[in-house]
C-alpha cells in the first residue's frame, strides 16, 4: 500500500473518459475539492473487459454502481461502452443530484436509474461498481445486499484510497464471498476484485438497534449512518440543553439527523411537539425513522431525505437543533456548516432559535451572528461549544 505505479494491462490513464468533466454541483464546491479521484478512474480501467462483454452482449441492465461521489462511475461507464440500464445509488442527496446534473450537461441523462439501497439495486446484477466507505458496517450492509441479489457469477470492482482501506475489509467481504483479489495499488488507490457470493453468507441484519441508558432511548442505524447506534459526544452535550430551548415550540427541526437521537429526545421530552428529521443521507433518513418507531415516537416525527431544507418553506420554523460536520468527505472543510447555518436562517420564522454544538476550536460565533442573528454561548466543555441563535429579520 506504498502507491507503486501501476502499468497493468488496462493502464487507468488511457481510460478514454474526460473525468474533469464532471462537477460537484450543487455540492459544495472548491479549488481542494474534486468531483472525481484516482480510485474512479481505477475502477473504471479494471472493470472495462467486463463492461465491454456486457455491452457486446447486450446485457444492458446488469451493472449497479454503489458509492458513486458525483456520477464518475456511472458516467464512465455508459460514456465508454453505451451501457443503459445503469441502478445507481448513493447515500448523499448532492452525490445525486449532482449525477444528474452531470448527465443532463453530456447527454447521458437517460442511461441510469437511481435507487434506495435495498436488493433490487443489485437483483441480478453481473457487474458491480463501489468506491468503497471508510466504514466496516456499511461495507457489510452491502456486501450482504450483493450476495443475497446479484447473479452468482457477479464481479465486483471495489476501490479506494490506500489511507482509508485496511485488513478489515477484506474480513468483512470474506463473510461474503469466496475470492477477494487486492490489485496492485496506483497513484494512491487500490482495487478489490470480489467474485463468488457464499451461498452460506448471513443475512443482513440492519438497520442495527442499541439501547441508550443515558437517554432511554433506543437509537438505531443503518451501516453508513454517522456514529451508528452510539450517541454521539457533541449531540450528549446538545441535549442537556433541551430544557432551555425555545418552550412554546410546536414544531422543531432535527437539521442532519443522523440516526435521529436529536428528534428522538425533544419528541419524548416534549410530548406537544412535532419534529422534522432530516438529512442528505438516505441511510441517516431511513435510521431516524427507524429510531422513531423503535421509541414509539412515529407519529410526532416525520424523515425527509432533504439538502440544506431546500423543501422547507421559508419563515416555517419556530426552532432548529444543529450539530453539524465540519468534513466534506475526508476534506476538513467550514462550507457544509456554513450552508446549514444559511439554511437555518432560511427557514426560521422571527425570534426562532437554531441551537447548535461544534467543535470548540471551530469559533463559529460570528458565522452564526452574521448568517442567523444574534449568537449567545450557552455552554463549552473541553471539547464543544454549544450556541444558540435567534432569527430577528426576515
Amino acid at each position: 500500500m506504498n502507491g507503486t505505479q501501476y502499468l497493468g494491462p488496462t493502464d487507468p490513464e488511457t481510460g478514454g473518459f474526460d473525468f474533469t468533466a464532471l462537477r460537484r454541483f450543487p455540492d459544495i464546491e472548491a479549488e481542494n475539492l474534486f468531483a472525481h479521484d484516482a480510485t474512479d478512474e481505477l475502477i473504471h480501467a479494471e472493470a472495462a473487459d467486463a463492461l465491454a462483454q456486457l455491452a457486446a452482449t447486450g446485457l444492458d441492465g446488469s451493472v449497479a454502481v454503489v458509492g458513486d461521489r458525483y456520477g464518475a462511475l456511472t458516467l464512465a461507464a455508459a460514456a465508454t461502452h453505451g451501457l443503459t440500464g445503469i441502478r445507481v445509488h448513493q447515500d448523499p442527496l448532492s452525490g445525486e443530484l449532482a449525477l444528474a446534473a452531470n448527465a443532463e450537461r453530456l447527454g447521458l441523462a437517460q442511461s441510469f436509474t437511481s435507487a434506495p439501497l435495498t436488493g433490487e439495486l443489485f437483483a441480478g446484477a453481473r457487474v458491480v461498481l463501489w468506491q468503497l466507505p471508510r466504514g466496516l458496517d456499511e461495507i457489510a450492509e452491502v456486501a450482504a445486499l450483493i450476495a443475497a441479489h446479484a447473479d452468482p457469477g457477479v464481479q465486483v470492482f471495489a476501490g479506494g484510497r490506500v489511507k482509508h482501506m485496511t485488513l478489515a475489509m477484506n474480513t468483512v467481504l470474506g463473510k461474503y464471498f469466496q475470492a477477494l483479489v487486492p490489485g496492485r495499488a496506483w497513484r494512491k488507490s487500490r482495487l478489490l476484485t470480489v467474485a463468488g457470493p457464499r451461498p452460506d453468507a448471513p443475512a443482513s441484519d440492519f438497520p442495527h438497534k442499541e439501547f441508550n441508558d443515558s437517554l432511554g432511548l433506543w437509537l438505531c442505524a443503518h451501516g453508513a449512518t454517522f456514529a451508528g447506534t452510539k450517541l454521539d459526544i457533541g449531540t450528549r452535550f446538545l441535549l442537556d440543553f433541551e430544557p432551555d430551548m425555545r418552550r412554546d415550540a410546536v414544531t422543531a427541526i432535527d437539521l442532519g439527523c443522523g440516526n435521529g437521537t436529536i428528534a428522538a429526545a425533544l419528541a419524548a421530552a416534549r410530548p406537544d411537539l412535532h419534529v422534522s428529521a432530516t438529512d442528505q443521507s438516505a441511510a441517516a433518513v431511513a435510521s431516524a425513522a427507524a429510531t422513531a418507531e423503535a421509541n414509539g415516537l412515529a407519529g410526532r416525527i416525520t424523515t425527509v431525505r432533504d439538502d440544506a431544507l431546500a423543501g422547507f418553506e421559508p419563515g416555517s420554523a419556530q426552532l432548529v437543533v444543529l450539530n453539524p460536520p465540519f468534513h466534506v468527505g475526508a476534506t476538513v472543510h467550514a462550507g457544509i456548516a456554513l450552508k446549514l447555518f444559511d439554511a437555518a436562517a432560511r427557514v426560521l420564522a422571527p425570534g426562532g432559535e437554531l441551537w447548535t454544538v461544534y467543535n470548540r476550536h471551530l469559533d463559529y460565533r460570528a458565522q452564526l451572528d452574521a448568517r442567523v442573528g444574534p449568537t449567545t454561548i450557552t455552554g463549552r466543555n473541553s471539547k464543544f461549544t454549544v450556541a444558540v441563535s435567534v432569527r430577528t429579520r426576515d
